[in-house]
């Protein structure tokens, strides 16, 4: 049996975290982490109460809660560490009951690292802005461009081996953290797909899409992320 963590990083999910907790399917993974990324809320608390283990990571940026994340778990005994990470999002606009069909193809050994893709899955009307599908659009063709890669979304809900996910060093500290991993994986010939997943309007406003700086930063550092692993 497969042994699953699932990390979800975490800034002021206070109203949605337990939500996204109590949908991870019953009994398929050995832990859930939350990193709590800087919250002023009651993020940490909630996500306590709901049991997950919680951690704190003070410095903001998704890419900083992520590889807290991936810190906590490298640290524990060789035979206690996870053979699969799944990435969740923290907002519940990801559908956690999908899990089991986003880490079947790691299971099945037809792959080593699984993107939920919005693309291709359903997608709910005005769950992504239009400059985040954009966005998606051109980080995708120009990964296939310069690196041949044939993804469709750069989606936050993923799976991993845990052994190839430490292999591919990642560094990201904020917004360039899953191009990062795709781009990598990519370059290092990892074995990969995608999946289709279902994406709702996420609970409350993003970090990211919703504000006209959060748009413009993350796709400068995606696209500097892009061309910086050439």
């Amino acid at each position: 049996m497969a042994r699953i963590s699932v990390i979800i990083p975490a800034y002021n999910e206070e109203n949605s975290i337990a939500l996204v907790l109590q949908d991870i399917p019953a009994g398929t993974v050995d832990e859930v982490i939350v990193v709590n990324n800087n919250s002023t809320d009651r993020t940490a608390a909630v996500a306590t109460a709901a049991g997950a283990t919680v951690l704190q990571e003070p410095e903001p940026g998704y890419g900083n809660a992520c590889l807290k994340g991936i810190a906590y778990v490298a640290a524990k005994p060789k035979e206690a560490q996870p053979d699969i990470v799944v990435f969740l999002d923290g907002d519940y606009s990801d559908y956690p009951e999908e899990l089991l069909q986003l880490v079947a193809p790691i299971l099945k050994g037809d792959a080593e690292m699984v993107i939920g893709s919005r693309a291709i899955g359903k997608r709910a009307k005005g769950a992504m802005m239009p400059q985040q599908i954009f966005g998606n659009w051109l980080a995708t063709n120009l990964l296939r461009i310069f690196y041949g890669a044939h993804y469709t979304d750069l989606g936050p809900f993923r799976a991993i081996k845990f052994s190839t996910l430490i292999a591919l060093g990642m560094k990201d500290k904020t917004y360039g953290w899953t191009v990062e991993m795709q781009a990598k994986a990519a370059k290092q010939k990892v074995k990969y797909t995608e999946v289709p997943v279902t994406y709702r309007k996420r609970i409350g406003t993003s970090k990211i899409s919703g504000t006209m700086k959060g748009t413009l930063m993350a796709g400068y550092k995606i696209i500097l992320t892009i061309f910086r692993y050439l």
